[in-house]
Parts: C-alpha cells; structure tokens; sequence
C-alpha cells in the first residue's frame, strides 16, 4: 500500500490548474488531487477481511483528504465504526438512553467497577494469552535493529545484576512494548518494531497519529497489560519452582523479575509527558480522574508500594486540570483500576536481586 504522504501530480487532472505540493484539492475546480489513489483505497478497504486491514487503507485514505471536506467526515466515520469492531467486535446498539434517569456518581462507579469485574475474570487466561500472541512476540525478533538493541541493553544491565535477572528484565520490556504494537495493529496504525535504549528501557515510533483519545488510551494501556502479563508468568515460576529451572535458572529471579516488572509498569502509568498513564488519563473525565486518585491511594494503604506515591501526587495534578475528556471511558477507566490493584499486588513482592543471578 502506498505512503499516505503521495506526492500530487503537477497539474490537476480535470482543469489542468498547475498544483503546489501540499493540495489535496484543486483550487481551481475542486477536484480531489487523489482521486485515483483514494478509489483504490477504498476498493482494498471494501475487499479487507479483518478490521484492522480495512481501518490501516481508510487511514491512509483519510490523510489524502482535505480538512472540513464532506469526504473527510464520511472516512472518519468509518475509521470510528471499524475501531470499536477491532476493540470489542460486533455489539448491539445500546438501548436509548432515559434522559430523566439520574447520573449518580455510584452509579458511574459501578458501571467501571463491573468492567473490572469482567477484566478478572478474564486474566486468568493471562498466560494463555500470550501464548496464542507467541508469533506476534517473535515478529519484533526479525528486526536486526531490535535485536541489536537488545543485546547492547542486555549486556549493559548484566554487568549491574547479572545475566539471570538482565535476561528476563529486557524480555520483560519487550513483552510491554509488543503489547502497544498488538494494539497498533489492531487499529490499523503503522509502527516502527521496538528499539532499546540501556537504562531507558525501549521505544516504539508511531507512522501515523492516533485520532481520538479513546484510540490513544486503548494503546497506552496495552502496554502495561501485556507487560502484567509478564510478570504475572514470571511470580508463577517463583511459586511452582522448588529448585534451579535446567539446573541453572534460580528461582528467585523470577520473583525478582515480578517485582521489577510491576514496578516499571506501575511507572508507566504515571499520567505525565509520554508516559503511558498520560495517554489513558487523557481520555478519562474529571470524575473518572479522581475514582483512580482514590484507588491509588487505596492501593498505597494497602501495599505501601513507594512509586503508588508518585503515580497518585501526578494523577491529584492531572485531576485538577481542564483537558479532561467530556465524556465518560468506561474501559479506560476499569483497565487503569485493574492495572493499579494488581501491579501494586506484585510490586509487594520483594525478591533480593543477589549477584548470584
């Protein structure tokens, strides 16, 4: 498929008008300048199995149309209609709405709390999961660039604790960072494969820009879930193994590798800069804002985790300002609350990193 960035011809193709290189429409007649292109990316989304196939042409699309334009809107539309399929699948239109019914804050709370609810019952096939994810795990391993990176961070946080614990540590962020990729494809957003950076951790470059903050909450929030995932997989060897996994792998470093690993995660969802927190926070309201400061705190009483802390003064912040989305996020909302309990669970796990790692 080619680039959404075609360079237009030089001249209008119905008036004959000469065109400069940023139109997308003839100022002479009006004409779209890739009318041609945009025919063909509309055939490729019409003939597209998957949702994601249809939704990476209608982007494409949608960046060869100029702003304000009828056509403009009527891809939009398309692009709003295929995410929610990529995002949940098919679902039956809600039932009108009874304008007389109250909005109660328990009432918002419950519907979040009830999307928790289905969140946990659906983790326990965490593992299997990733599983089934096992060739959207090896693809980002075909890329010599992460790889290369890989390696360099691998050595680099071996000669701090060990090539036990640096081995799961850089698998553990890989497995975070997949998960924003898997998330990516699913929308039909292009994306660089994974690139590390020692001490950072790793970074992913966008091809496109996400639209709606819906669409960014759903990839900032991938991220820490697949990378619970991880850790979730790693305190399970903790527990079940009894002596060195091969005779060499000690068992500790897997509940050193948990601990870790919901730590860094629970970071990313401090609501600030590029983190991925500050891209859920944008799509949550002012009520939704202050429901996480107070599971954060709660999750603080209950834990004493230290970077709950950091997450909560960032979030209280957050909180107080505008640019809160006017309208309620429910699945951004359960998935951050889900995330903030079970991380802080984990991160409660204090496993001493020892040089024997």
């Amino acid at each position: 498929m080619p680039d959404a960035t075609l360079p237009p011809p030089d001249a209008c193709p119905q008036c004959g008008t000469e065109l400069a290189a940023y139109l997308l429409s003839c100022p002479g007649c009006g004409a779209l300048v890739h009318a041609e292109e945009l025919k063909r990316l509309a055939a490729a989304a019409a003939r597209a199995a998957q949702p994601a196939d249809a939704l990476a042409a209608w982007r494409r699309a949608h960046a060869l149309l100029p702003p304000g334009s009828r056509q403009r809107a009527l891809v939009e539309e398309k692009i709003g209609t295929l995410t929610r399929l990529a995002e949940n699948g098919p679902t039956p239109a809600p039932a009108p709405a009874d304008p007389h019914a109250p909005k109660s804050l328990w009432g918002r709370i419950a519907g979040s709390l009830g999307v928790v609810g289905v969140l946990l019952l659906k983790f326990k096939f965490a593992l299997l999961f990733i599983l089934t994810k096992a060739k959207l795990l090896l693809l980002g391993l075909t890329k010599m660039s992460t790889l290369l990176s890989m390696f360099v961070s691998f050595g680099f946080y071996w000669s701090l604790w060990g090539w036990q614990f640096a081995a799961g540590f850089v698998l553990s962020i890989y497995i975070h960072e997949m998960g924003h990729i898997a998330m990516l494809r699913r929308l039909g957003i292009p994306c660089t494969a994974p690139m590390f950076i020692p001490g950072f951790g790793a970074l992913i470059r966008l091809r496109a820009n996400l639209p709606t903050a819906r669409e960014e909450a759903l990839v900032g929030l991938a991220g820490p879930m697949w990378g619970l995932g991880a850790a979730v997989a790693a305190f399970a060897l903790f527990r079940t193994l009894h002596a060195p996994l091969f005779g060499v792998i000690d068992p500790r470093m897997f509940g050193a590798i948990a601990h870790i690993g919901a730590v860094i995660n629970l970071f990313n969802l401090t609501p600030v800069w590029q983190l991925d927190g500050a891209h859920a926070f944008r799509a949550l309201t002012r009520t939704q804002r202050w429901i996480v400061v107070a599971t954060l705190l709660a999750a603080w009483l209950l834990t004493g985790v230290g970077m709950l802390v950091i997450v909560g003064l960032v979030a209280v912040y957050r909180a107080f300002e505008k640019d809160a989305a006017p309208e309620a996020n429910h699945r951004a909302l359960g998935e951050f609350i889900f995330l903030v309990i079970t991380l802080s669970l984990l991160a409660s796990i204090h496993v001493p990193v020892g040089s024997g790692f």
